[in-house]
C-alpha cells in the first residue's frame, strides 16, 4: 500500500496532464470523456439471468466465484465457466461471449474466452435502460406508411391509451446529443460501483482501502474514451493523469481508486456541459432536466460513495471549449428515393438508417458497426460489417448484409438474405420473419470482407437464435405476462421465391470488379430452384422465338408481356430499383 500511495504522489506532481479548476477554469482543455455506443447499442441482451437490481453485492460475489473456479491464469473465462458462474444455459453462455467479443474495443486474440472484469462490466452495463424515443419529426408521414392494422394490433390492443401513444413512437429515435447524456448521467449515476467492482481491497480504512491497477483501470475502455480538442482518440492511460507517466510494462502499479473516481466524475461533469453547451433548447440545463433517466435503479447504487469518494464535485467549475460530434454516418428520412454510400463517405464509421420509407439504400463499405432502425417497405444492403449489424423496428423490409453477426428486434413481414459467421440473434415481437442466404454481389465486395474479417466460407444464416419476447432495456411498457411468452423466430424463405439482386454499376469503368458472383455458396436447394427458373424462361423464349407469328401477334405478346411486367414490378415492389436509373 505504500508503494501505491507513494506513486500516486509522484505522478500527481509530475504529469502536466493532471487537471485544476483554476487550469480548466482559466481555457485550459481538458480531455473529453465519451461512451462507447457500441456496447449500449450493441452489448445489451434481453436475459433475465444477466440484469442485477441489487447492485453490487451478487455481482461482486460472482466476481470471486469465476476468479477462484473457473478463470484461468490470465483472468479469463470461457463459455463454460460463464454457464456455471451465471447459472445459465450453455447456448445463453455463448451468446454473452460472443456479444462481449463483438463490443469490446480491441480485438481479442481468443475468441473463445473474455477476461473476468470486461465481463463483470459487461453484466453491470445490462441494468442499463434505453432513452424513451421521441415522436419522429414528420409525424405526418410516418402515419401515412405506418399500416393502422397490422400483426402487431392484438399486441397494441392491450396496452393502455398512455402506453398506446408511447408505443406509437417506436419507430423514432432520440437525437444522438440526447442519448450520449443521457449514457453519461447513467455511468455518472453507478460511476462509483463501477470504480469499485474493478478495484483490489489492500490494508487500510476507508477511501485508502480500494486501489485501481493501471490494467484494470484500462478495462473502463469498453464503458468509455477520451477525445482531445482536435477530436483526435487519446489511449485511457494518457488521459488519466494518475497512470500518463506509466510504460506498458507497468500495468501492475496501483492508485487510491477514490483519486480515480473523483477524476472520472469531474470528466464526466465536463462532458455533460459540452452538450448542454451544444444545445440551448429550453428543455435541456444544466441538470439535463430534458434527460428521462429510466435505467433500472440498483439498491447500492451510492452504497460506495463515502467510501470511494474523498472530495465533491463541482459540476459548474470548468468551462466547455468545444463541443465534441462522434463520427457517425447517418441516412436519415429517405422517401421514395435511393441513396449510395461507399468507402469514401463512411470512412469506417458506424452507420445507421433511420425513418426511411420505400427506398434503396446501398452502403457499400466495410464498416464495424450498422444499425436501420424504423425502417418500412426498403431494401437496404450493407456491404461487410465485421462488429455487429441492428435491425430494429422494421416493417416489409429487406435487408441484403454480408455481416458476421445480426441482431433483429421487434420486426415483421421482412426477409433477411444473409451471408453470416454468427447465428441471427432475434430478439423481442417479431412476426413473419423470412431468412435467406446472400444474393448479391458489387465490385470490392471480397475486398471489403476480408479487411472486417467476414469468412465467406461459414454462413449461418438459417441458424436464428430466438431469446424472449420482452426486451428488459426498452423504454416502452408492456402488457402484464409478456415477458412468458417466446418470441417469434424466422423462417426458411421458400427456394422458388429466391432470386438474385443486382446493385448497379456506378462504379465507373476504371475500376475492376475483383467478385464476379456471390461470395456465399448457395445451399443445393436454391441452386435447383435458380436452374429451374432459368430452364422455364428459356424454354419461352424459345417457344416465342419458333412461333410463326405475324407482327400484330408479336406486337400483342410484347404488349401483354409489359404489363404483366409493369403489374409485377408495383406488386413485388421492385419499382423501387428504377429509382437508382
Amino acid at each position: 500500500m505504500t508503494e501505491s500511495l507513494n506513486f500516486e504522489t509522484s505522478a500527481r506532481k509530475s504529469s502536466p496532464a493532471e487537471p485544476s479548476g483554476e487550469e480548466d477554469s482559466g481555457g485550459h482543455s481538458h480531455p473529453l470523456l465519451q461512451p462507447r455506443r457500441e456496447l449500449f447499442e450493441y452489448g445489451l441482451l434481453p436475459i433475465p439471468k444477466l440484469i442485477f437490481t441489487d447492485g453490487i453485492v451478487t455481482l461482486i460475489y460472482v466476481k470471486e466465484k469465476l476468479l477462484q473456479r473457473h478463470a484461468t491464469a490470465l483472468h479469463r473465462v470461457d463459455a463454460l465457466g460463464l454457464a456455471d458462474g451465471l447459472q445459465i444455459s450453455l447456448v445463453d453462455a455463448g451468446i454473452v461471449l460472443d456479444t462481449l467479443v463483438s463490443v469490446l474495443p480491441y480485438e481479442p486474440e481468443d475468441l473463445n474466452s473474455v477476461d473476468v472484469r470486461d465481463l463483470v462490466l459487461f453484466l453491470y452495463i445490462q441494468s442499463y435502460r434505453r432513452l424513451v424515443s421521441k415522436t419522429h419529426k414528420d409525424s405526418a408521414a410516418v402515419a401515412d406508411v405506418w399500416p393502422s392494422t397490422s400483426a402487431f394490433d392484438g399486441y397494441l390492443s392491450a396496452l393502455t391509451p398512455i402506453q398506446l401513444k408511447r408505443c406509437s413512437s417506436r419507430r423514432s429515435m432520440p437525437s444522438p446529443a440526447d442519448e450520449e447524456a443521457h449514457q453519461l448521467s447513467y455511468l455518472e449515476k453507478h460511476m462509483e460501483n463501477i470504480v469499485s467492482v474493478l478495484a483490489d481491497s489492500v490494508e487500510g480504512e476507508g477511501a485508502e482501502s480500494l486501489v485501481l491497477t493501471l490494467d484494470s483501470f484500462q478495462r473502463l475502455g469498453l464503458l468509455i474514451q477520451f477525445f482531445d480538442d482536435g477530436h483526435e482518440g487519446i489511449p485511457l492511460s494518457q488521459a488519466c493523469p494518475f497512470f500518463a507517466n506509466c510504460d506498458d510494462n507497468a500495468s501492475n502499479i496501483s492508485v487510491s481508486a477514490s483519486k480515480v473516481l473523483d477524476w472520472l466524475l469531474r470528466s464526466v461533469a465536463i462532458s455533460l456541459e459540452h452538450i448542454v453547451a451544444a444545445d440551448k433548447s429550453p428543455t435541456r440545463g444544466t441538470g439535463m432536466g430534458g434527460i428521462n433517466d429510466v435505467d433500472v435503479t440498483m439498491m447500492d447504487a451510492s452504497a460506495n460513495k463515502a467510501k470511494l469518494q474523498s472530495s465533491g464535485l463541482q459540476s459548474g467549475l470548468f468551462q466547455p471549449s468545444t463541443v465534441q460530434s462522434r463520427s457517425q454516418t447517418i441516412v436519415d428520412g429517405i422517401s421514395k428515393a435511393s441513396v449510395v454510400k461507399q468507402v469514401s463517405d463512411t470512412i469506417r464509421h458506424p452507420v445507421k438508417v433511420l425513418n426511411c420509407h420505400d427506398s434503396v439504400i446501398y452502403i457499400l463499405a466495410p464498416l464495424s458497426y450498422a444499425t436501420v432502425y424504423g425502417c418500412s417497405d426498403a431494401t437496404v444492403v450493407v456491404g461487410a460489417v465485421g462488429k455487429a449489424l441492428r435491425v430494429e423496428h422494421c416493417e416489409r423490409v429487406q435487408i441484403i448484409a454480408a455481416a458476421k453477426r445480426i441482431c433483429i428486434v421487434n420486426c415483421r413481414e421482412c426477409v433477411f438474405y444473409l451471408g453470416i459467421n454468427h447465428s441471427p440473434l432475434v430478439l423481442g415481437d417479431n412476426h413473419k420473419l423470412q431468412v435467406a442466404p446472400y444474393n448479391t454481389f458489387y465490385p470490392q465486395l471480397l475486398e471489403h470482407m476480408s479487411q472486417v474479417g467476414i469468412n465467406a466460407i461459414i454462413n449461418r444464416w438459417n441458424e436464428p437464435i430466438v431469446l424472449g419476447m420482452v426486451d428488459p432495456h426498452d423504454s416502452l411498457p408492456h402488457p402484464a405476462g409478456l415477458s412468458d411468452t417466446q418470441s417469434e423466430s424466422a423462417t426458411c424463405l421458400d427456394p422458388d421465391q429466391f432470386t438474385n439482386f443486382l446493385i448497379p454499376k456506378w462504379y465507373g469503368a476504371n475500376l475492376v470488379e475483383s467478385t464476379k458472383g456471390n461470395p456465399f455458396p448457395l445451399p443445393e436447394a436454391y441452386v435447383a430452384a435458380q436452374k429451374k427458373t432459368h430452364s422455364v424462361l428459356n424454354e419461352i423464349q424459345e417457344t416465342i422465338r419458333s412461333a410463326q407469328l405475324d407482327e400484330n401477334k408479336k406486337r400483342d405478346i410484347a404488349s401483354a408481356l409489359h404489363a404483366h411486367f409493369k403489374d409485377w414490378l408495383y406488386a413485388s415492389g421492385n419499382i423501387r430499383l428504377l429509382y437508382c436509373l
